[in-house]
């Protein structure tokens, strides 16, 4: 919100071009949001897969534990159950990588964005979350 002492500048001109920078910085902010979820969720993921991986450390090599693949369950050695979790684990490490990577990016765009929009309309535009 702008301050309630605030008044427009009407000599500045809003030109297409940047009303289309408004409107990708939009784009850049909401996909940096869902970046940012998926992040957190793969983040606690991987949390439970670690916290996993203690307890089936804590089993008998001999015991069978109940694996979840998809939506069924199946019986795995603890061997076996072991493997497939650091699988699981190195699968959720890259997609935390690409997201983390992707999250830099657009933060990137953004920030050359503001420094444009900044740049030519000052205070009056507001591009905070």
């Amino acid at each position: 919100m702008l301050p309630a002492d605030h008044k427009p500048n009407p000599e500045i001109e809003v030109l297409w071009e940047d009303q289309e920078r408004i409107n990708t910085f939009s784009k850049l902010n909401s996909r940096i949001r869902v970046l940012k979820d998926r992040l957190k969720t793969h983040e606690q993921e991987k949390e439970y897969l670690s916290d996993v991986e203690m307890e089936l450390e804590l089993l008998d090599e001999d015991d069978q534990v109940q694996y979840k693949i998809g939506e069924a369950f199946i019986y795995l050695s603890q061997e076996e159950a072991l493997e497939r979790l650091q699988r699981d684990t190195e699968n959720v490490d890259k997609q935390i990588q690409e997201e983390e990577q992707q999250i830099g990016e657009t933060a990137q765009q953004m920030t050359a964005l503001k420094g444009l929009l900044y740049g030519k309309f000052g205070n009056a535009i507001n591009l905070e979350a």
